[in-house]
């Protein structure tokens, strides 16, 4: 895995670019991301068919201290994940001081609306949510998101990983985003 390469002020969008070489760089990136997460982000995962979004959303909700199965969620839409100490589950958290989670792949919405049919509006002030395919909400993906964009590299096995966010996120992440980042 290669370290970040830092985009001060060239790009102000893209803030930061790295290669996941394999799913440990996957994994790592994940460890030291997720713990970043609070109540009310929203990271939006760009990136083809095929691309690691759904791994990636995986590898952060595990990070989190989830032990049960993280399946993708494209037939059903939606995917929680709750740590809370009143979980029923909670034999299968290993943090319970974790955010909610609202992992949601959308790529089968026809119309921005039925996303929010789904009640995905409360996530977004209740929870973290991790949202596949974001350009199926339209204008109504809200203000202040960070977009992970995954592009599939030629050698097919290591992943391009962009961050893309706006000067709070970039100021949020900047301190994990040094030499000794996923070491």
């Amino acid at each position: 895995m290669q370290k970040p390469e830092i985009f001060p002020k060239k790009s102000p969008e893209i803030f930061a670019e790295l290669t996941l070489d394999d799913m440990a760089a996957v994994k790592a990136f994940a460890a030291r991301f997720a713990p970043l997460l609070i109540v009310g982000d929203i990271v939006a995962l760009d990136g083809g068919l095929g691309a690691g979004k759904t791994a990636l959303c995986r590898a952060i909700i595990q990070a989190l201290g989830y032990k049960g199965d993280v399946p993708s969620p494209t037939f059903n839409l939606v995917q929680i994940y709750d740590f809370s100490p009143n979980n029923l589950r909670g034999n299968l958290r290993d943090n319970p001081n974790a955010p909610t989670i609202w992992h949601m792949d959308l790529y089968r919405l026809e119309h921005p609306q039925e996303a929010f049919e789904l009640g995905i509006e409360d996530a977004f002030d209740t929870a973290v949510s991790l949202i596949e395919w974001p350009s199926k909400l339209g204008p109504h993906l809200p203000a202040g998101f960070l977009t992970l964009r995954l592009e599939i590299c030629a050698n097919n096995a290591a992943r391009k990983l962009s961050l893309i966010g706006d000067m709070a996120w970039r100021e949020r992440l900047k301190a994990d985003f040094t030499e000794d980042f996923l070491s």
